[in-house]
């Protein structure tokens, strides 16, 4: 089978498409035929090695797992002896290691049903994204109806799912973008839309009793005046340096600041796996309360340009690995590949 792997840290040009062996279904894993995958930061950060505290994991020189990809949707061609809860021909999604290919084992307890009213292609950008704006909403920002809510970096993968899960949870929502992307944003249930090119959102006067922050392009004390006492900021993205220095510094005084505070700023955060999110996110897109944003569409080969493109800071919505024929995109997501 054709899978995407890589022998050293680096650009994207370390990627290489090749022939590798077929996996086969472990006692409690479901082989699955890759329908569509999805690109993350994740990515781009274990292929380059960096920031280096990455290594630890992956490996000091060069990486132990060659494979990349962790968001995956498809059919199950084969399950283990152990595996209860699929059968070959079930369309499911969920993460994985090594989703830049043609098939993947995995788990059964990373998995879930794909609704039949979403596309491989929605289902593939829903995970890391997804867990992440669900979680910080949720479970950092203890998220209530009628709260206003701020999302900085609204247009992109984290952002778009973020703005929709907000306004699930009945909160006004106020969305930041660029000017391009503006009209996209509000069509996803934005109720406010602040362009950063023409004004920062830091200096309007506005407070918020959540912000949900996936940029990291304003200081803590910048961030803390637009919220309400007792408003809590979250941070998820942002950028970072080969040291971690600058976000390591960042969440040290975003710890200190909180005790003096009556705001709550969460130092550090990270997104969990969990089958219970994969259902609560194919919920609300049965239920047409979420719909992910796709911006562009590759094929196994152009893994190299889709990280690439990801890389430069301007997708809106999600970056998406097809291994369907193509098709043309919604209007909500018009992109080329």
């Amino acid at each position: 089978m054709k899978a995407i792997v890589y022998h050293r840290y680096g650009s994207p040009d370390v990627l290489r498409c090749e022939e590798i062996e077929k996996p086969t279904a472990g006692d409690n894993e479901v082989l699955i035929k890759v329908r569509a995958a999805s690109v993350n930061p994740y990515d781009w950060h274990f292929m380059r090695g960096t920031p280096y505290l990455v290594r630890m994991m992956a490996g000091l020189r060069k990486p132990k797992a060659t494979r990349l990809g962790a968001d995956v949707a498809g059919q199950v061609e084969a399950v283990g002896r152990n595996v209860t809860q699929f059968k070959p021909g079930d369309e499911v999604f969920g993460m994985c290691v090594g989703a830049f290919s043609e098939y993947v084992s995995v788990s059964e307890s990373v998995l879930v049903m794909k609704p039949n009213t979403v596309t491989f292609e929605q289902a593939a950008a829903v995970p890391i994204a997804a867990f992440t704006a669900l979680q910080g909403l949720r479970n950092k920002g203890h998220i209530q109806p009628e709260q206003k809510v701020l999302i900085n970096g609204a247009a992109g993968g984290v952002g778009t799912f973020a703005v929709q899960i907000a306004k699930s949870f009945g909160a006004d929502v106020t969305a930041v973008c660029s000017t391009r992307n503006v009209e996209m944003v509000r069509s996803i249930g934005a109720d406010q839309v602040i362009d950063y090119t023409q004004e920062d959102f830091t200096k309007r006067g506005q407070r918020y009793d959540v912000m949900l922050d996936c940029i990291g392009n304003h200081s803590l004390s910048a961030c803390r005046r637009v919220l309400n006492p007792g408003g809590i900021y979250i941070p998820v993205g942002g950028t970072t340096d080969v040291w971690m220095i600058g976000p390591l510094a960042r969440s040290v005084a975003a710890l200190v600041l909180s005790w003096f505070v009556s705001q709550k700023l969460i130092a550090f955060f990270v997104a969990k796996p969990s089958k219970e999110d994969l259902n609560t996110m194919g919920e609300l897109m049965t239920a047409g309360k979420v719909t992910p944003v796709i911006d562009r569409r590759y094929g196994l080969s152009e893994v190299a340009e889709a990280i690439r493109y990801l890389e430069q800071g301007h997708a809106r919505g999600k970056v998406i690995i097809t291994l369907e024929p193509k098709q043309p995109l919604p209007a909500i997501s018009q992109g080329t590949c």
